[in-house]
């Protein structure tokens, strides 16, 4: 039975893929701030930001772990002149310095088993999404962060994976912060850009789509570097190759930019 870590296991995404995976066989250990009530996964209580409780939950399991799945993540909505700096601060340390802590607690543990690293990105990291920039800067990051550490480890058989998901029903929508003021600059725009992506997420896949795809990763001797989750949106990763910057950023004015105004 091989032994796999979930941040972010409470609940959305992380939560799917613990339970997932649990039915596949696997020993599921969950990362989360607040503890979930799902008896398919071994919760234990971890703030990823802080790397002593990351190092302390990895203290605590026994077994030899093959993965670690890095799915804790935090959303904000908004524009970029008007986000908070602790809204700001908060999303980079969930989102980023979280992944980095738990990489760099994981990997003693992973080289011993030549184990797997899965960061689940975002199709949004690979498209700025206006009025979601701070979610785009973070989920790019861990993208080319991926990279990078994914060539660092391969010599020692350990290899790194992003996973991004397109539009994915989950609690990650109504827990999103919101940054916008009622004013005439942003306001409006805003509010309908949010409300457009909150739509699209309700009508999203489910979850269980993105953990099936880290299960298939899981099994593969040689897996890919990255996997886009959903054919439609596999199709838009793939069309960016051949439209213009400004055409991409004409498109996405027009679906999330809250019109030209």
């Amino acid at each position: 039975m091989k032994t796999i870590v979930i941040t972010g296991a409470s609940s959305g995404i992380g939560l799917a893929t613990g339970e997932y995976l649990s039915k596949k066989g696997y020993k599921v250990y969950g990362l989360s701030r607040s503890v979930g009530n799902s008896e398919l996964i071994n919760y234990l209580p971890c703030d990823v930001t802080s790397k002593e409780e990351v190092l302390n939950a990895f203290k605590m399991i026994k077994e030899d772990i093959f993965a670690v799945i890095n799915n804790a993540g935090v959303g904000i909505g908004g524009p970029v002149e008007h986000t908070a700096t602790e809204d700001i601060e908060k999303i980079i340390n969930v989102n980023i310095i979280g992944v980095v802590n738990v990489c760099q607690v994981a990997l003693p543990y992973l080289r011993k088993t030549k184990g797997r690293i899965i960061n689940i990105g975002s199709v949004a990291g690979d498209m700025a999404i206006p009025f979601q920039a701070f979610y785009s800067l973070t989920k790019a990051g861990i993208s080319i962060f991926s990279e990078a550490l994914n060539i660092e480890t391969r010599p020692f058989g350990v290899r790194v994976i992003t996973i991004l998901p397109g539009d994915t029903k989950t609690s990650f929508t109504k827990n999103r912060t919101k940054d916008y003021p009622e004013d005439p600059i942003y306001g409006r725009r805003a509010k309908m850009s949010l409300e457009k992506m909150e739509k699209d997420e309700e009508k999203g896949m489910s979850p269980i789509k993105v953990s099936k795809v880290i299960h298939k990763v899981l099994k593969k001797k040689k897996p890919p570097i990255r996997v886009t989750v959903g054919f439609s949106y596999k199709f838009l990763v793939f069309l960016k190759r051949f439209v213009s910057f400004r055409f991409l950023n004409y498109v996405l004015l027009k679906m999330y930019g809250g019109g030209n105004e």
